[in-house]
């Protein structure tokens, strides 16, 4: 997609994103009930298991390989042009992944009523919020290709990238640790 596209959220209407943001909260409420209604059998909390851990490779391998290049860029090896065609390539990868890990956590019988469970989700939430933030930063960093963007809009994009990695890597671990009890 082009910068100019109407289709990138943060491009069009103002009110594009935070329609957006709402369908993503209650997509993500609404996973949430169903994950405490489902009784899944063994085979399909087995299947929902092994496409959660799927989903978990090609979504935050996704987001790794952009931050990766970003640092890159940061390094002084690689173009900002890197960073913003490599999100641009790959963040159809997030979203499809983001998407299988909430629909299949719902089959994964999560014990809602564990604190660490509550901040697990609580971080998926903001996982899909900023990661809405990031795809309507993306227009305004593509112009920049060729030239560094401004100081705050480069910190706006470094806060996101910093917050993105924060909560994956957090939401990640306590995932392990509850299949650990």
């Amino acid at each position: 997609m082009s910068a100019q596209s109407p289709a990138v959220p943060g491009t069009g209407a103002r009110w594009v994103v935070p329609v957006v943001a709402l369908g993503i909260f209650l997509l993500w409420l609404a996973s949430v009930e169903l994950a405490q209604a489902a009784r899944p059998s063994a085979e399909l909390h087995t299947v929902a298991l092994f496409v959660h851990l799927a989903a978990l490779v090609a979504g935050f391998g996704a987001v790794l390989v952009i931050d990766w290049i970003g640092l890159l860029w940061a390094l002084g090896r690689r173009t900002f042009f890197d960073v913003t065609h490599t999100a641009d390539a790959v963040h159809v990868v997030i979203w499809g992944s983001l998407l299988a890990l909430v629909a299949s956590g719902i089959f994964l019988e999560p014990d809602t009523a564990t604190v660490l469970t509550r901040i697990k989700l609580a971080l998926v939430l903001v996982i899909a919020l900023n990661g809405l933030h990031a795809h309507a930063l993306q227009p305004q960093l593509v112009p920049h290709r060729d030239t560094p963007p401004s100081p705050g809009l480069l910190a706006r994009a470094g806060v996101t990238a910093a917050l993105s990695q924060l909560c994956w890597w957090a939401a990640m671990i306590i995932g392990f640790c509850n299949t650990q009890t």
